[in-house]
């Protein structure tokens, strides 16, 4: 698949499906939705449905759906314009608002998981093979030293033969700091050949370690099952971003964050890496973007729920002037937040 194929499948998925989310709520709430736009920026094209304009706009970094606002009702019928009043995202409870505005990241979740489904569905579920052949070497590591390579069969230990991985692993761990000969037949040449290595005392388990990991092979499962690994692989995911994300935040970590340079940068790898692992990058982006939109920030989703939630205390509206004051504020402060991690993308890239 090209780069620019894949990009535009994969940004256009998340995006849609987002809006896919409010817009569902949206209807299921009885708020009539204007435009359903995919992209931003000036219209490409459009289509005029029952009630709502579907659109595509020139840049694809975004969508938006426009719901009906008081604001813009000017009917002079007073039944028509009572109606309309009625069907507007003003008119509705804050339970409802709050329902549609959190509905786009949830969909996000969704489509993450339906995505790692999907995966482990058609392509298996990746299991670590219990061969004793190497599938990766880890770097600065004594294996890298003595010269093993992915793909070499490991076939003795000190003369004890090791026909799988476990009895290999085994071998290795009981010595930890005692040079050993491995007896190992090269992938490229088929030569058996003896070499000497001493595994690493890992502090936390007392075993040995000389930095190999088995083959990983795809192995098919039931629907139910890859419906089940699907599930575990969201919640993993979502567990771990979320670890991340306070960890930068507390400076545990230092702060790494990537615009849509490097979204873009990262899916083309994704595209020239196989179908399985650009839907699996697709389905962590997903979960990431539906977690950034839960953050309180006034131009996401996040900072619409905190508005909401303090409109719903003080049981009155915010004033329409200073919801507008907060949205551009926050909106300033997005866009200058994703020019400064695009700088910093395209540094990275230039310096690489």
């Amino acid at each position: 698949m090209s780069t620019f194929l894949a990009i535009i499948l994969v940004f256009g998925l998340l995006v849609t499906m987002h809006e896919l989310g409010h817009f569902i709520m949206a209807r299921r709430a009885g708020i009539k939705v204007l435009e359903f736009a995919f992209g931003i920026g000036p219209k490409l094209f459009s289509i005029q449905g029952q009630e709502t304009r579907y659109s595509i706009r020139l840049f694809p970094l975004g969508g938006f759906v426009r719901f009906l606002s008081a604001e813009e009702i000017q009917e002079e019928d007073q039944v028509s314009r009572q109606e309309l009043l009625h069907r507007s995202f003003e008119s509705k409870s804050i339970w409802q608002k709050m329902s549609v505005i959190v509905a786009g990241p949830i969909m996000n979740f969704i489509l993450g998981a339906a995505l790692f489904i999907i995966v482990f569905a058609w392509f298996g579920v990746p299991t670590a093979s219990n061969e004793n052949v190497i599938g990766t070497i880890i770097e600065d590591k004594p294996a890298v030293e003595v010269g093993l390579q992915a793909g070499d069969r490991i076939l003795a230990v000190d003369g004890i033969s090791t026909p799988d991985w476990n009895s290999l692993t085994t071998q290795i761990h009981s010595k930890p700091g005692e040079k050993i000969i491995l007896t190992v037949e090269k992938a490229n040449t088929k030569e058996i050949v003896s070499l000497e290595v001493t595994p690493e005392l890992d502090p936390q388990t007392g075993r040995g370690l000389i930095g190999i990991s088995p083959k990983v092979v795809k192995e098919r499962v039931s629907v139910l099952k890859s419906a089940q690994y699907g599930l575990q692989q969201t919640i993993e995911f979502t567990r771990l971003i979320i670890v991340l994300i306070v960890q930068m935040i507390t400076g545990a970590i230092p702060v790494e964050l990537s615009g849509p340079v490097g979204v873009v940068q990262v899916i083309g790898e994704g595209a020239k890496q196989g179908l399985s692992n650009l839907l699996s990058l697709t389905a962590i982006l997903s979960i990431q973007f539906g977690i950034l939109n839960l953050f309180p920030i006034p131009a996401l989703d996040g900072g619409q729920l905190v508005v909401l939630a303090y409109e719903g205390i003080r049981r009155k509206p915010l004033n329409p002037e200073k919801k507008g004051w907060i949205q551009l504020t926050g909106f300033a402060l997005l866009i200058a937040l994703m020019i400064a991690v695009t700088y910093q993308d395209i540094i990275r890239i230039l310096t690489k």
